[in-house]
């Protein structure tokens, strides 16, 4: 084994950073993967980055990249952070690791970070592609300049210099991340000479990175990058827009052309699950050469099986049926001796008929296309009509009273045909109509861009893939439903549903295992870590771990690693409330004993000194602890609910500011992952009830029913496991620090006892929670209380 230790960041390792560098280098080298449970402070991200490291940079292993995956931001920092840490403390005669984070192009666009050249977070995906082509036109084959000369016209434009000598007045540089680029606000454009009003607009940061790239085809686009890669250490999203901008080159442009050659690569889930973005972006770095670090890998299992599901909402289809009358149209009329006029107009029938001649796709499959997606839109209303019908009496004339709803076109217990793929069947759709609808999808695409002379991300093609995959999938695996919701369009009808509604046919993976798994074994090797992942076996048949280690002969090694802070600094309780199940405390505001014993039990809580944080199974539920909390407590209540990220950050800073409070949330929200507490910013916290997810809802039935079938406990791997680990991670906010102090308190008799519905056993071993009685948590309370005391007497 190679000495990691010239690696490892600080001077001298935990012992379990020791046998958990140990165990992955190991590990890895047999091609296998390491799944590691380790408490806050095991430094699980220093584990990672100097095992993935030290594999990189031994010569006799395969591996080329470190692939960092993480759901969550203030962990993406982390890594930054520590790969800067073993940056600065390598020996004198290392290069420095090369480092590079994944973002959108939202993220590093100079112009919609500017807000400038008509470019804003809702446009710049399909402005981008367009300027992009139209940079490459205007240069490639056939054009009618340079790459040079375009970004050159930007500069002059930008100093007031036209292209045709007149001088202009000098425009406000384009700015961001502190950094002046060369070129105006706005989007510049080219004339070629010809009529007036025929500018086109292009991109200058696009221009100038072609410009730069090599002229010979063995070169590397690297060599358009405007730094030394292997002197620069970790490049961070700000770092990489400055550099770019300072250049005047394209920031996206440059991740990718850097994304093969850092040493290692921070992105998150999405860069190695999601099939769009992995086939158009991240796809080089699927293989053996690759050391994957999974992190935060509870969140594995939900974030990849949101990722593999799919759907297509009404106003897509409508989109789509849209497209392909405006390709059918110009040829339907032109046979039928009439003038297409108007906005159907955008493409003429002999770029139709010249377009279908390269493809398979004839004129009659896009009109049976066409029929069968307004068929299919029309079925869609009529079952959402009459689920309101039956749920919802007189509901046209109270919408806003309507609710999120799901339609389940199957028997979620029970695997079967769904009720839209046998509608189809009995309207004489066959599976020709659904597997070619993706092939004609694209090339309704590819005419549309033709003819307007602009690549846009058209709903035919989007459509049509779901569609393929709609009639492919199975339907134990796969459940299928549709989603109404609540949204206000004042542009529908007063009495139609889609005023009221957003709708759309979702296709939902029930079991994402083999996906994961599939997805793991395309890597080299690699760890899952996560300060929740007890209990281990459920997690690595989840992820389909278990299924590597036994059919592809592919090591699986788990470590644990506890909470190694003083103990003193802390005390732990699981006290034994009455269950907080619906059963026994009906709806929020009820006024029943379970109610009372937590009304009371979590005021005791509320009292400590400094900040609280109270975690209830649902947003309803926070409001009524946080209505019983005004009245009971001498604090500022903080109340969190379902919101955007800008009032979640609002809601944090108000409670971390100033003197104590108390901030009630729900246990399935943000505020209760991934945030840091640390410090003085959290004294204690209370979690009320199993968070187990709505069990009346069929797409929860679909699910539990396909693990039965999968694992044969669904409800312990589909829902009680899962919520344990949620509460997990409330309960872990507390203590972040050897300094740190601070009560953890778990309230429901499943924490407490041991019953046919316990859920001590999804606890490490060695948990160190003290089950107690409601009377007796004042009494465990105040002895902490005495005990801090006197520590600081």
């Amino acid at each position: 084994m190679t000495n990691w230790r010239m690696v490892f960041g600080h001077d001298e390792p935990y012992d379990e950073q020791v046998d958990g560098i140990e165990t992955a280098i190991e590990t890895a080298r047999d091609g296998g993967y390491s799944v590691v449970e380790g408490a806050c402070g095991t430094g699980k991200t220093m584990i990672a980055l100097t095992a993935g490291i030290d594999l990189v940079r031994d010569p006799d292993t395969d591996y080329e990249r470190v692939f960092v995956l993480t759901s969550v931001k203030q962990q993406l920092r982390q890594f930054e952070a520590d790969l800067e840490t073993i940056n600065e403390n390598l020996p004198d005669d290392w290069n420095p690791v090369s480092g590079l984070t994944l973002v959108g192009k939202a993220d590093v666009c100079p112009y919609n970070r500017a807000n400038a050249g008509g470019i804003d977070d809702g446009n710049v995906y399909d402005r981008c592609e367009t300027l992009r082509d139209r940079t490459r036109d205007l240069t490639g084959e056939g054009g009618d300049t340079t790459t040079g000369t375009l970004a050159a016209r930007a500069r002059q434009q930008q100093t007031g210099l036209a292209d045709s000598g007149r001088t202009a007045t000098t425009a406000r540089f384009l700015e961001t991340a502190g950094e002046p680029a060369p070129y105006p606000l706005d989007m510049p454009t080219y004339s070629d000479g010809g009529p007036v009003g025929a500018e086109t607009e292009y991109c200058p940061f696009y221009a100038q990175y072609l410009e730069d790239l090599p002229d010979d085809e063995e070169g590397s686009p690297v060599e358009a990058v405007p730094f030394d890669f292997t002197e620069t250490g970790m490049v961070t999203p700000e770092d990489l827009v400055a550099r770019s901008v300072r250049r005047g080159t394209c920031p996206h442009s440059v991740m990718g052309a850097l994304l093969g050659y850092a040493e290692v690569v921070i992105g998150n889930y999405y860069h190695a699950f999601d099939p769009t973005t992995t086939t158009a972006f991240t796809g080089a770095l699927l293989d053996e050469s690759t050391f994957v670090v999974c992190d935060e890998a509870h969140m594995l299992e939900p974030r990849v099986r949101d990722l593999v599901s799919d759907g297509i909402a009404d106003a897509t289809l409508r989109e789509a049926e849209t497209e392909l009358s405006r390709v059918i149209q110009p040829v339907k009329f032109e046979r039928e001796g009439r003038r297409a006029e108007g906005g159907s107009k955008t493409a003429d029938a002999d770029l139709v008929r010249s377009e279908l001649a390269d493809t398979d796709v004839s004129f009659d499959e896009l009109v049976r296309t066409l029929e069968f997606l307004r068929d299919l839109r029309g079925e869609l209303d009529r079952r959402v009509t009459a689920h309101l019908d039956r749920h919802y009496r007189g509901w046209e004339s109270n919408l806003t009273d309507l609710e999120d709803e799901e339609i389940p076109l199957r028997d979620p217990r029970e695997p079967a045909e769904d009720e839209i793929t046998e509608w189809a069947r009995n309207a004489g759709y066959t599976d020709v109509d659904w597997i070619r609808s993706e092939t004609v999808g694209a090339v309704v695409a590819r005419i549309l861009n033709e003819a307007e002379d602009e690549d846009r991300t058209r709903a035919a093609p989007a459509v049509g893939r779901v569609l393929g995959e709609w009639y492919r999938r199975g339907h134990t695996d796969y459940f299928r439903e549709i989603e109404l919701e609540r949204t206000w369009n004042e542009t529908e009808p007063a009495d139609s549903w889609r005023r009221a509604y957003t709708a759309r046919l979702a296709l939902h993976n029930c079991v994402p295992s083999d996906a994961i798994g599939a997805r793991l074994d395309a890597f080299g090797g690699g760890i899952l870590m996560s300060a929740t992942l007890e209990p281990m076996d459920a997690f690595t048949e989840v992820t389909g771990l278990r299924y590597l280690a036994r059919e592809e002969d592919r090591p699986v090694v788990e470590r644990r690693y506890g909470l190694h802070f003083p103990a003193e600094n802390r005390e732990s309780f699981a006290v034994a409330a009455p269950k907080f199940t619906y059963d026994n405390r009906g709806r929020p505001g009820d006024d029943n004993p379970t109610r009372t014993h937590y009304a009371d039990a979590i005021a005791k809580v509320a009292r400590l000194p400094g900040n609280v944080l109270v975690g209830m199974p649902s947003y309803s539920e926070a409001e009524w602890a946080a209505g019983v909390l005004e009245d009971r407590v001498d604090k500022p209540i903080l109340l969190d609910a379902a919101s955007d990220d800008e009032t979640t950050r609002s809601l944090k800073a108000e409670f971390f500011a100033g003197d104590g409070k108390v901030l009630v949330t729900s246990l399935r929200g943000t505020l209760t992952e991934g945030v840091d507490y640390s410090g003085d910013r959290l004294a204690a916290a209370v979690v009320c009830g199993v968070p187990i997810v709505n069990t009346s809802s069929p797409r929860t039935k679909a699910v539990r029913r396909a693990y039965d079938d999968e694992f044969e406990d669904g409800f312990t791997y589909a829902l009680t496991i899962p919520a344990v680990r949620k509460a997990r991670q409330a309960i872990g906010r507390v203590i972040r620090s050897p300094e740190d102090v601070g009560v953890r308190v778990l309230l429901d008799e499943r924490y407490a006892r041991d019953s046919w519905d316990s859920v001590r056993q999804f606890f490490p071993a060695d948990d160190e929670f003290q089950p107690v009685s409601p009377d007796m948590l004042e009494h465990g309370l105040d002895r902490f209380r005495s005990r801090l005391a006197s520590r600081s007497s």
